[in-house]
C-alpha cells in the first residue's frame, strides 16, 4: 500500500531558465548589422466580423445598419524594415541542478523518501531523454511560434558557457518527435543533462534564431493579455522591453518545454507534443490530456513515484521528472 504524500507545503524551482527574447531586423548574408524591432502602433479601418447574438424580425434594420458600419481599432503591429529580410531572436537560458531537493516542503515521510528516488532516477537515466528533447527544441527553432511559419531558412545559433558555438539548420529537426540525432545535438544534449544531473554547476547558454522571412514582412512579438478590456484604446497590445519587441520568456519556456509525447491520447490526437503540465492542459485547444480520470495526471504519478513505487512505463518517470524540472506549487490540503 502507499504512502499517503504528507507534504501539505511543496515547492521546486524551476532548472530550465530562459530570459524574454529580443527581436532584431537584419539580413541573411549580413547580419553584422542588427536592428532592434520596435513596435508601431496603428489605426485601421476594420469590418464587424464576429458572431452576432440572434435577434428577432424587428431588430433587423438595426442589425442591417451595425454590420454595414466599419469597425475603426488601433492596434501595435511590428515589421522588419523595407531593406531588412531576416528576423533574429535572442535570449539565454540556465539549466540547474539540484533537482532532488525541493525548495519548500514540510512533509517528514517525504523528505525522508524523495531524494534517493531523485538520485536512483539520475543514477539510472542521466536525464538523457528529457535532454535529448529539450535539445531538440531549442535546435528546432520552436520558440519562434508563428514567426517560424513560412520562413524561407531557419538557423538557430547556441553558443556554450566555453564559448563554443554550435550551428543548427532548424529545419532538418522536426517538430513532431525526437528521433533526430546529430553530433552538435548530442553535444548540447549532454551539457544539458550534465547541468541538470549536478554534474555542472550551472550551464548558461545564448540563443540566436535567424528566420529569412522577407523584406519588410510582419514579425510577432508576444501579445499582452489585455484584462480590462474597453477601457484601453488599442485592442491588441504587443510585448517590448526597453522599446524592444520582444517574446515573453515563459513563452520560451513553454516551447522548450513541449516535449510530452507520453499523454495517453497522443496517436490518437493528432497534434504532437504538447507542454509539460501537470494536467496536461493545452489551452487553445480547451483541452487537458491528463486528467486524474485516467490516471496519467502528475499528482496521481508523483506520489506513487516519490515514494518509492516503480512506475508501470519509464515515460511516466520521465514525465513526473519534466514537471520537476518546469518547477512549481505541488503541495496539498492538510484536510481529509
Amino acid at each position: 500500500m502507499a504512502v499517503k504524500n504528507d507534504a501539505t507545503v511543496l515547492a521546486f524551482e524551476k532548472k530550465l531558465v530562459p530570459s524574454d527574447g529580443y527581436l532584431y531586423g537584419t539580413n541573411w548574408a549580413e547580419r553584422n548589422k542588427q536592428v532592434p524591432l520596435t513596435i508601431i502602433p496603428k489605426s485601421v479601418r476594420g469590418t464587424v466580423s464576429h458572431r452576432l447574438k440572434k435577434t428577432g424580425e424587428n431588430d433587423l434594420l438595426k442589425l442591417n445598419m451595425d454590420i454595414a458600419d466599419p469597425n475603426p481599432q488601433t492596434v501595435d503591429a511590428c515589421a522588419l524594415a523595407e531593406d531588412q529580410d531576416t528576423l533574429k531572436l535572442s535570449f539565454t537560458l540556465k539549466v540547474l541542478g539540484g533537482i532532488e531537493k525541493p525548495s519548500a516542503s514540510n512533509g517528514p515521510e517525504f523528505n525522508k523518501s524523495y531524494p534517493s528516488v531523485a538520485q536512483n532516477y539520475i543514477t539510472e537515466t542521466g536525464f538523457t531523454e528529457l535532454a535529448k528533447r529539450y535539445a531538440i527544441n531549442i535546435a528546432n527553432g520552436r520558440y519562434l511560434w508563428r514567426n517560424r511559419v513560412g520562413a524561407e531558412k531557419i538557423e538557430v545559433v547556441v553558443t556554450l558557457n566555453e564559448g563554443e558555438m554550435l550551428t543548427f539548420n532548424a529545419k532538418q529537426y522536426p517538430l513532431r518527435d525526437f528521433n533526430t540525432d546529430t553530433p552538435d545535438l548530442q553535444k548540447l544534449a549532454g551539457k544539458i543533462a550534465a547541468a541538470l544531473s549536478g554534474n555542472l554547476p550551472y550551464l548558461l547558454i545564448r540563443v540566436e534564431a535567424y528566420a529569412l522571412v522577407g523584406n519588410a514582412q510582419e514579425v510577432y512579438p508576444s501579445e499582452e493579455l489585455v484584462l480590462d478590456k474597453g477601457k484601453g484604446n488599442k485592442s491588441k497590445i504587443l510585448y517590448a522591453v526597453n522599446d524592444t519587441a520582444a517574446l515573453h520568456s515563459q513563452k520560451i519556456g513553454n516551447a522548450i518545454r513541449t516535449i510530452d509525447t507520453w499523454y495517453p491520447a497522443f496517436d490518437e490526437a493528432g497534434i504532437g507534443p504538447i507542454a509539460i503540465e501537470p494536467y496536461g492542459s493545452v489551452t487553445n485547444l480547451g483541452k487537458a490530456f491528463r486528467t486524474p480520470k485516467d490516471k496519467a495526471d502528475f499528482y496521481t504519478l508523483f506520489d506513487s513515484f516519490a515514494f518509492g513505487e516503480k512506475l508501470s512505463q519509464i515515460e511516466h518517470e520521465h514525465y513526473v521528472m519534466a514537471v520537476l524540472v518546469r518547477g512549481g506549487v505541488f503541495g496539498q490540503s492538510g484536510k481529509d
